[in-house]
């Protein structure tokens, strides 16, 4: 059933990109993914995305976009997906970080213009962070037209600035939401949601996407429909395009590739010890509370920059105290790490970097690390594999109660170090949603896995793709990036 539903989905997914030309090149340093029907001669779009964000998370709108004749140019920004070159500058300036993400932007319409013998007004559409760029970019630049905004905040938006601008914005987005009513409502006092408002040359448009957060807003229908007919509008032109489904069948297919970890994982010799009896409340407390409390407290009183990605210094050191603090814990009570099989260890790697990640750099996000990032990947390592280990030799045979309690101390933990150092560590706020997600995909794998070869094995495995999901995930900083 799994492998039925699987192939459904990856039919469903295919045929979005059907029929489309898809290529990617660089330009300038800047990997690019150009989608287009064949022969497309519409208005040039230029699309980016968020921060730590990538190319593949944008490709339900591009290639709506593309199916509808514009022709559609992704981008990474730097230091994101597989642009190898680090951001840099202050990100607490509007003339630091931002200018160079605005030039980068720049650079990417002229090329899009000159490759495609484009010389009307290029379209803009971006999401999250993208969207204070691109507004600041068409404020500055007489080349750009129509700018559509997702997930939108920018302090650069006046009553007449930009003057063709639509907001799509998440139903569960709620601070967004504000942003987009009030900029709607600076060209028209009383306007709201749903409303197209014009005043001389300005004309805005907010809607709001049903059941979407920042991330599945991505994937919305009514927002790509909304997107195409804003630019049909602003271009003069008509579209004709079905606008598919890609959200639930993603979620199918990946749901669908964990799911048959559990029947493979049986395919495994059975040489985990018997699974040991869940530990006793003072027990398991000790085991959780001392390094969720020990780890913040001795990590933040070291402060390195090695690694070129933000917190990645501060996360490995912070990984490897709580894992080793937990596995000396864990033998104190009598429970040590067993069980190791290297056929299960390869078996799981294969099936959660290739497979899972096949699917997820494809269809979702960005998962293959640029040469750049193995190293930052190993380094991660080094603190993952403990933390991992730990993690399996703990919930080897714990009830749902402790295993949730056990992931939870984690992310306290996280918590703790973010109040110890919020300036310096603020950003491991945005650790918490991968995290959170390793445990709930990665993890039902490595239990398993786990029942089938031991804790060890897992857990070493784990312990790779987690440095591996961390190290691809954020972004890559220059060490002179508050310089």
């Amino acid at each position: 059933m799994a492998v039925l539903v699987a192939c459904l989905a990856l039919w469903q997914l295919e045929g979005q990109r059907r029929g489309v030309d898809i290529t990617s090149f660089t330009v300038s340093d800047t990997p690019i993914t150009r989608m287009a029907m064949p022969g497309a001669d519409g208005p040039v779009v230029v699309v980016a995305h968020g921060f730590a964000g990538s190319r593949q998370m944008m490709q339900a709108y591009g290639l709506d976009l593309a199916r509808a004749g514009y022709r559609v140019w992704a981008f990474d920004f730097e230091g994101h997906g597989r642009n190898r070159v680090p951001m840099s500058g202050d990100v607490t300036r509007i003339d630091g970080t931002s200018r160079l993400l605005m030039a980068q932007t720049g650079r990417v319409v002229t090329a899009a213009m000159a490759q495609e013998g484009f010389a009307g007004e290029v379209a803009l559409l971006g999401h999250s962070m993208a969207t204070d760029i691109i507004i600041r970019t068409a404020l500055e630049d007489a080349r750009i037209g129509p700018v559509v905004v997702i997930s939108a905040f920018s302090q650069a938006v006046t009553a007449t600035e930009p003057d063709n601008l639509l907001l799509i914005t998440g139903a569960w987005e709620a601070g967004l939401r504000s942003f987009a009513r009030a900029a709607v409502a600076m060209v028209a006092p009383g306007a709201g949601e749903g409303d197209t408002v014009q005043a001389g040359a300005v004309t805005r448009r907010a809607v709001v996407a049903p059941w979407s957060e920042h991330v599945a807003v991505l994937h919305s229908r009514l927002g790509r429909a909304e997107a195409i007919g804003w630019l049909d509008a602003a271009y003069g032109r008509t579209s004709d395009v079905a606008v598919r489904a890609t959200g639930p069948w993603f979620l199918v297919l990946m749901a669908a590739i964990v799911a048959l970890a559990a029947p493979l994982a049986r395919l495994l010799p059975q040489t985990a010890p018997r699974a040991p009896r869940a530990l006793r409340g003072g027990q398991f407390t000790l085991v959780v509370l001392v390094p969720a409390l020990l780890a913040p407290f001795l990590a933040v009183q070291v402060q390195t920059r090695l690694l070129p990605v933000l917190v990645a210094d501060y996360l490995a050191l912070h990984l490897v105290l709580y894992g080793l603090i937990q596995v000396g814990l864990l033998g104190y009570v009598g429970r040590r790490p067993s069980g190791f099989h290297p056929v299960a260890v390869l078996a799981l790697l294969v099936w959660g970097l290739g497979v899972f990640g096949l699917a997820l750099d494809r269809y979702g996000a960005n998962f293959w690390p640029t040469p750049e990032r193995l190293a930052i990947i190993a380094a991660l390592s080094l603190g993952a594999v403990p933390f991992m280990v730990a993690d399996a030799v703990l919930t080897r045979g714990a009830p749902l109660w402790q295993r949730l309690t056990a992931r939870a101390g984690f992310l306290a933990s996280l918590g703790l170090a973010i109040l110890l150092d919020t300036e310096r560590l603020f950003f491991l706020a945005m650790i918490a949603p991968v995290i959170l997600l390793f445990f709930l995909i990665y993890g039902l794998m490595g239990r398993w896995v786990a029942a089938r070869a031991g804790a060890l094995s897992a857990g070493l495995a784990l312990g790779i793709v987690l440095a591996w999901a961390l190290g691809v995930s954020f972004p890559l900083f220059s060490t002179g990036m508050n310089g």
